[in-house]
């Protein structure tokens, strides 16, 4: 039942979850293994890796699982610290990857975006080939905060070509809210690259924290050494098996999903305060406003969150916008409807 959003009890637009979520029987196998919590849980999971493998159409061997794709970020760089080595990312895109290579000591070097926020692999390439030494190569596609996603064969030629002391990590967060094929289906391809999944996104899974790392099984062995032992618990671990038997349900919440996201963006163009609603491939978008910190207080008075991008480079009196439900984007609309600059005087 929806409650209308207060100052004390909010409403979060801000995380990019799935509103829809979760399956009975995905909450039922989470309730059925209560009985077992006082007993640590299966260090390999296999059951858990074998059903995403089977996802991915891989093998067990080619999965890591992880206490949500934070860990996965953290070991992808961490295993591949060596001497020299510089972590390169877009300029503007989720911060996890540059925030652990930094706390490792490792220098990142960051690529100035191309033309509509897109990912400049030529520059990309240019900025990885000046430099003496390893580098890890790192994306979110698609990307965050600006859900763009990456010329995907010039980025498969790249990787495909091999380029020497150069590891691709790819986080495929988004990936299922895109139309472009995820680049975990290519690991037989590219022992060169690890591609990352979450549970917290289109799964409708969030509060369970599980991610996922695709990769070849002697990088995912590599891994597997700087994960934390019993990083995924034994109540995860058998919400997971459920949720991936259920793969229908997930198609439906992202269809369901994509149809709500092209009515509020539309809604939202028509807004006054509204300048700007930038092209999307994710359950989230990117609108310029007039006044972003003005709008965004006056949200959180009115116990609305959404996310301010403002003070992140480039993206001024940006507000970046989670899809939810209809209930809960009717309210965010007419909340916006309502504002008037002098409203949260």
């Amino acid at each position: 039942k929806f409650t209308p959003p207060t100052a004390k009890k909010p409403m979060a637009l801000c995380f990019n979850e799935n509103p829809l979520g979760l399956t009975p029987a995905a909450r039922d196998a989470a309730i059925a293994a209560l009985p077992d919590a006082n007993r640590y849980p299966f260090v390999a999971a296999e059951r858990l890796r074998k059903a995403c493998a089977d996802f991915m159409g891989g093998k067990p061997e080619n999965v890591m699982l992880s206490h949500g794709s934070a860990e996965s970020i953290r070991a992808s760089i961490e295993a591949h610290i060596r001497p020299g080595v510089c972590l390169i990312c877009p300029e503007l895109t989720y911060s996890d990857g540059a925030d652990t290579a930094r706390k490792n000591n490792v220098k990142v070097v960051t690529v100035p975006m191309g033309a509509k926020w897109s990912v400049d692999l030529e520059a990309m390439k240019k900025t990885v080939a000046g430099i003496n030494g390893p580098v890890i190569v790192y994306f979110v596609n698609p990307n965050n905060p600006t859900s763009t996603i990456v010329d995907s064969k010039a980025l498969h030629d790249w990787i495909r070509s091999r380029p020497a002391d150069v590891f691709f990590v790819i986080d495929e967060a988004y990936a299922d809210f895109s139309e472009q094929k995820p680049f975990r289906e290519e690991l037989e391809t590219y022992p060169n690259l690890i591609v990352l999944n979450t549970f917290s996104k289109a799964w409708g899974s969030a509060a369970i924290r599980l991610g996922m790392a695709f990769a070849s099984e002697e990088v995912i062995s590599l891994f597997n050494k700087v994960k934390y032992p019993y990083n995924v618990n034994q109540l995860t671990q058998r919400q997971a098996v459920e949720i991936l038997k259920k793969r229908f349900d997930v198609d439906k919440w992202v269809k369901t999903l994509l149809r709500e996201r092209g009515q509020v963006m539309a809604a939202f163009a028509e807004l006054d305060i509204c300048e700007k609603i930038y092209p999307t491939n994710a359950n989230f978008f990117l609108a310029k406003v007039k006044g972003a910190d003005a709008i965004y207080a006056y949200l959180v008075k009115n116990g609305i969150i959404v996310r301010n991008r403002s003070r992140v480079e480039l993206c001024g009196d940006c507000l970046r916008v989670t899809i939810g439900t209809p209930q809960e984007d009717n309210s965010l609309l007419g909340a916006l409807r309502s504002y008037k600059p002098e409203t949260i005087k």
